[in-house]
C-alpha cells in the first residue's frame, strides 16, 4: 500500500482524473418550479423524494437518466420534512397545512392523514425499526405519536416552546431532540 500526501489545497492526487468533486455535481434534478425544503434518499439509496414549496413531493431514481418518475399531491402547503419508513416502503411528511401524511411509494397514493396539529407541522420521523410508529413537531409546542394502525394520535408531548425537529432514539424506545 502506498501513502501520497497531497499539497495544501490540491483537490486530489495523481493517477486517474474523476470526473466529479465537490465542485460539480454528479446529477442534476430538474422538475420542481420553487425551492426544495427538503430531500433523502431512501434505505437502499436507489431513490431520493424532494420536498419542495410547491406542494408535491417528487420522487427520481438515481442511476440512470435520474428522471422523475413519480409525484406525491395532497399537501396544501410546503414540504417541510419528509422521511423514508425503515424498509423505504413509505414517505412521511410534514407541512405547514397542519398534516402529517404518508405515501405509499409504490402506488403514490396517500395511505394516512394525522391531522391533530393546530399550527404548522415543522417535523416528522417514522421510527428506525420495523414499527408503525412517527412522531411529529408543530409550532402549536407539541410533539405528537402517532401509531400507524390506530386513529388520532397515541400520545402527546407538550412543551412551551415551538418543536422544529424530532426523533426517534436508535432503539426506538425514545423520543429526542435529534
Amino acid at each position: 500500500m502506498e501513502l501520497t500526501t497531497l499539497p495544501h489545497g490540491a483537490l486530489q492526487g495523481p493517477g486517474k482524473q474523476r470526473t466529479s468533486s465537490l465542485e460539480a455535481p454528479i446529477m442534476l434534478l430538474t422538475g420542481h418550479p420553487s425551492a426544495v425544503y427538503t430531500m433523502k434518499f431512501n434505505p437502499s439509496g436507489t431513490l431520493i423524494a424532494s420536498g419542495p414549496h410547491d406542494r408535491e413531493i417528487f420522487l427520481w431514481r438515481v442511476h440512470g437518466d435520474c428522471k422523475n418518475f413519480m409525484v406525491l399531491k395532497g399537501h396544501k402547503n410546503a414540504i417541510l420534512d419528509l422521511h423514508w419508513t425503515s424498509d423505504g416502503s413509505q414517505i412521511v411528511s410534514a407541512n405547514p397545512d397542519k398534516t402529517v401524511r404518508a405515501w405509499d411509494v409504490e402506488t403514490g397514493n396517500q395511505v394516512k392523514k394525522m391531522a391533530e396539529h393546530s399550527s404548522f407541522v415543522n417535523s416528522c420521523c417514522p421510527t428506525p425499526r420495523e414499527l408503525p410508529l412517527i412522531i411529529s413537531g408543530s409550532d402549536d409546542g407539541t410533539a405528537k405519536l402517532w401509531d400507524m394502525r390506530q386513529r388520532g394520535a397515541i400520545q402527546t408531548f407538550p412543551d412551551k416552546y415551538q418543536i422544529t425537529a424530532v426523533c426517534f432514539s436508535d432503539a426506538a424506545d425514545k423520543v429526542k431532540p435529534p
